[in-house]
């Protein structure tokens, strides 16, 4: 398959808005995309409109705001799309959100919530959109999963299995659509530094002071800035890479769930409660893992956009 062309082809992006998704509308302006942008926080996508108009006014810039948890409205945006842009170059599907909390410490209701819009979004928009992309030779589609669409440690459950959906999503699709000759990308983003923890959604059953414990000592690890992100997964995007994985953070783990499949809880949990050691000897340790309810990131992924609770 050939290297992907950015130039004159129209991209949607959905969690423009911030983060992640703010610097990937900027990285795709510049390779001279056209962008159709979701978020559903409108001010921060007006924003980020507004700025790439400025920079790039030769571009077309589309803006929809929306809930992708809302099926119904995610639903008549993408046919909105599909009548204004019959022919579709790249999807990104970045938007995500996070909610921190064992199992039994959160409601059916809010493991829902995060599984209608970090999947059951994902699949609608793609198969909405699909027949777009199909029309347009050297089409790419990107998923956006995470670190944790690679491991699950305890207190992820929820988004975990969110983001382990996806990456299985992803990986048929790649196998389903090489003769239609599209590429498609699976991203898994380790410590990124945007705001998908702190704006999480905190499990009903979780102690709110032991998640804030665990949350400030959980953001010593995001390390990796939205616009190193964004970049690697472009370059990743040109060279068809069917998986892109965004720092040691990332990778290291990928390899000790390879190594370990059964037993590398254990590790993981070591090695975070030794990478976010409290620099202060009077300082109480965090907790041995997310398990508190801690996001396990901000990004250890996600987006940063749609829902900016964030938000990949």
């Amino acid at each position: 398959m050939r290297s992907f062309d950015f130039a004159a082809g129209t991209a949607v992006l959905t969690g423009a808005a911030s983060g992640i998704g703010a610097e990937l509308a900027h990285g795709l302006a510049r390779r001279g995309s056209h962008l159709v942008l979701l978020d559903r926080d409108a001010e921060r996508l007006d924003a980020v409109a507004a700025a790439l108009d400025a920079a790039h006014p030769d571009l077309e810039i589309d803006t929809h705001v929306v809930d992708l948890a809302d099926a119904v409205a995610t639903d008549r945006v993408a046919a909105e799309i599909r009548r204004r842009h019959p022919r579709v170059r790249l999807l990104i599907n970045n938007a995500g959100v996070a909610l921190g909390g064992r199992f039994d410490q959160v409601t059916l209701e809010e493991f829902s919530w995060v599984v209608d819009i970090n999947f059951r979004a994902v699949v609608r928009l793609t198969h909405r959109l699909l027949p777009a992309l199909k029309a347009e030779p050297g089409a790419h589609l990107v998923n956006v999963s995470s670190l944790f669409g690679l491991i699950a440690p305890a207190g992820q459950a929820a988004y975990a299995a969110s983001k382990f959906a996806v990456r299985g999503f992803t990986e048929a699709l790649r196998h389903e659509l090489v003769d239609d000759g599209i590429g498609v990308t699976s991203v898994h983003p380790g410590g990124i530094n945007t705001r998908i923890a702190a704006n999480a959604r905190v499990g009903s059953g979780v102690d709110v002071v032991e998640h804030e414990r665990g949350l400030r000592q959980f953001e010593k690890l995001l390390t990796i800035a939205p616009a190193t992100a964004a970049e690697v997964i472009l370059r990743g995007v040109a060279r068809r890479r069917g998986r892109v994985l965004i720092g040691w953070s990332a990778k290291l783990p990928d390899l000790l769930a390879r190594l370990a499949p059964a037993s590398y809880g254990r590790v993981l949990a070591l090695g975070l409660r030794r990478a976010a050691a409290p620099a202060r000897s009077g300082e109480s340790p965090p907790p041995t893992s997310p398990a508190s309810g801690v996001p396990a990131q901000r990004r250890v992924d996600q987006p940063a956009g749609e829902n900016t609770r964030e938000a990949t």
